[in-house]
Formats: structure tokens, sequence, C-alpha cells
């Protein structure tokens, strides 16, 4: 079988495209090994000495380049997109590259002819403004953001496309993904990976939201084993409705630096200070903290079971086990 996966040069499309190499036979759902592993960015990711692995650079805003890349493609992972904060402040950008790239992927799937099953990756961000608490499963959209708004528009449209048999997709909302790997990004949540990830290499951090802000947290760890998940569950398992809420962790600022305090001790944890930020604040404080996320947990995905998990995970796959 061809997997392909676009935003492939991500921190998540790094950890995806290794976790499906480490496979061994073929993937749940699927009765055929994997045959070729395509992974795609604006720039190739690296080779990985596989032979069933092949990187290359395609601009997802390029119709043409989208369909030379899934031509003949049994799965994708649509991980592609201009981050939170950078859609807010580009949205020229963001439209081009989360809305019609995302537009380009699905006509080039429609017209392969094959049904392929893709897995988009959604966000939490699809909801803002006045929400329940916790957001059910039943809760409408109201994004508040250019990329939440860019995020809700692909998922009807995933969920479309599924209805005509075009393709069988599976959209997953994501939660913030923390921690993440490498430098901080222009999401607006990068901060929440930054004061974990810097000071336990050593470095300072700033956190710019007050400790008292929650968030709706997922490991890199579980949403990995989620697009697996996603990509092998069968088209009835969702019926009419192709999103679904990923379980995550419900933690404050003051919870997780509390967490790195008693792991890492306090010398560690001082690395860390604050200094708000408005606009950042403002953002974060727009989505939404607590989900109940029935249908996540009955469709087999799972959270992270606390905060020190989340950490200690991040210790033993980025640190080896190490503290700077």
């Amino acid at each position: 079988m061809k997997i392909v996966i676009t935003g492939a040069a991500g921190f998540l499309g790094r950890k995806l495209t290794r976790a499906l190499l480490r496979a061994e036979g073929p993937l749940a759902g699927f009765d055929r090994p994997l045959r070729e592993l395509v992974a795609a960015d604006l720039q190739a990711p690296p080779e990985t000495g596989d032979p069933r692995f092949r990187g290359v650079s395609c601009d997802i805003g390029d119709p043409s380049a989208v369909a030379a890349l899934v031509e003949g493609a049994d799965l994708v992972f649509h991980l592609a997109a201009i981050v939170s904060a950078d859609a807010e402040a580009d949205f020229d950008r963001g439209m081009r590259v989360n809305l019609d790239g995302t537009r380009h992927l699905l006509e080039a799937l429609r017209a392969g002819g094959r049904c392929p099953r893709l897995v988009f990756a959604s966000s939490v961000a699809v909801y803002g403004g006045t929400l329940p608490d916790p957001v059910t499963d039943d809760t409408h959209l109201t994004p508040r953001t250019s990329y939440g708004t860019q995020k809700a528009v692909g998922e009807l449209l995933v969920n479309d496309y599924s209805r005509k048999g075009y393709i069988d997709g599976r959209s997953l909302r994501l939660p913030t993904i923390v921690v993440r790997a490498g430098k901080p990004n222009l999401a607006a949540s990068t901060f929440a990976s930054s004061v974990i990830r810097e000071p336990l290499a050593g470095e300072r951090a700033v956190c710019p939201v007050a400790p008292e802000t929650a968030m709706y947290l997922l490991s890199p760890r579980r949403v990995v084993a989620a697009f697996l998940h996603a990509a092998g569950l069968p088209a009835e398992a969702f019926g009419d409705w192709r999103s679904v809420v990923l379980p995550g962790l419900t933690v404050t600022v003051g919870e997780m630096l509390e967490t790195l305090r008693r792991v890492a001790g306090e010398e560690v944890a001082a690395r860390v200070r604050f200094a708000p930020d408005p606009r950042i604040q403002a953002i974060v404080a727009g989505w939404p903290a607590r989900f109940a996320a029935e249908r996540g947990r009955a469709l087999g995905f799972s959270a992270d079971a606390d905060f020190e998990e989340i950490l200690r995970a991040h210790m033993e796959d980025e640190l080896g086990g190490r503290i700077g």
C-alpha cells in the first residue's frame, strides 16, 4: 500500500513517519503491508535509509503538485498547516495553505477515483467564544480565529467528500500538543512546550499567560497513536459525522510548572519567568479547556493519565532521560 503524509517535516509528521516505518506487517484496518511511504513538505524531509521511504518537496497550495503527490495513494495523513498565530497574522497565507491546500488535496483524491482513506489533523480551535463547560460532542463549531475557521471548513469538506464516496475521511480535533521538540514556532500555544522543553534543556523560558490559564493537552505519543488508530477504524465506526474530539487532559499552566518542579527540581522550574502578553492571553483564553470527548473514548482513543506522564514521555523520547 502507498501512504502519503503532508506536513511530514514537522514535529508530528516526523514522529508519524518513524512509527509507520517501524510497524510490522499490514497497518491495522488494511490487508496489505506498506510498500511506499511518501513524506511531503515544502522542503523534502531527509532520507531515512528505508527503501520504502520517499521524501518529496510539495507546495500544498499548488493543485498540480498535490495531484502528483497523492496519485495511487491508499492512505493519506493530512498534517500540513499554517499554525494559529501565523494564520491570524497572515490571512492570505493561512487561507492558501489551510483551506485551499485542503481543497486541492480532496479534489486530487476525488479525481483519482480510488476512495482512499484520509486522516485530517483538525483542532479544538474550531470552538470559541461562549461555550458549555465541558464542551460536548454536540457543541456547535464556533471558531473565533482564522485558523479555527479554516480547520472547521476543512472538516466540513472531509465530511461531504466522504458522504459522496470520494474518500473515506476522518477528522481528529487535536488538543494542544505538549511537549513539542525543537524550537518555538509561531503557534499561539508554543509557550506551553517552551516552559517545559527549555528548562529541561538548561535554558530559560518566558510564559506569556497567567498561571491559572487552563489548557487542553495531549502528548506527542498519544497523538501519533491516535493517527494510527484513526487510520485503522472502519468507515461505519464514524457513521454520518466524520469528526471526533480526541480525549485530552485539562491542566493549568501553574499545575504544569508545579509538576516540572516536582519531577525536575526547583532549579529547573526557576528557569521560567512570567511576562504577560495580552495578545497571546486573549487567543488562548478563547480556546475551550474542558471537553467531555465521550465519542472519542467510545471509538477507542485515549488521553494521557496526568501531566507527569506527558513530562516523563518527553524526557524519555527527546532527552534520553537526562535533565540539562
